[in-house]
């Protein structure tokens, strides 16, 4: 089994950063792929970006690139998202995700294609 833990939200202006990690515990997940993706009140959870196990391969919704950027850690188990240029349309919870076998570069957005998620962490952007 694994267990995500989100942990860097919080309250950031238009324009400013933040730095989301995603702690895993139980089994590794060297070998899973790693997604996140967030929900806004009334409204659907929307993928956001992912990175392949290896990490070679990202994949961003196009609302956040050249903003956010995905990367992972393996020696420590942790995935991170760091989110430039933040706008109030960025507010919502954010959720990570881990990805085993049926995961794919074609399923990257898919929120089928992740077995295991964290709790959220919520990202306020005020104007």
């Amino acid at each position: 089994q694994v267990l995500l833990v989100e942990s860097g939200g919080g309250l950031v202006q238009a324009g400013g950063s933040l730095k989301l990690s995603c702690a895993a515990s139980g089994r590794s997940v060297s070998s899973y792929a790693m997604g996140w993706f967030r929900q806004a009140p009334g409204k659907e959870r929307e993928f956001v970006a992912a990175i392949s196990w290896f990490g070679g391969e990202t994949f961003y919704v196009d609302s956040v690139k050249g903003r956010f950027t995905v990367s992972r850690d393996n020696a420590k188990d942790t995935a991170y998202l760091e989110m430039n240029m933040l706008e109030p349309e960025d507010t919502a919870i954010y959720y990570c995700a881990a990805g085993g076998a049926s995961w794919s570069g074609a399923s990257a957005d898919i929120q089928m294609a992740y077995q295991y998620w964290g709790q959220g962490t919520q990202v306020t952007v005020s104007s």
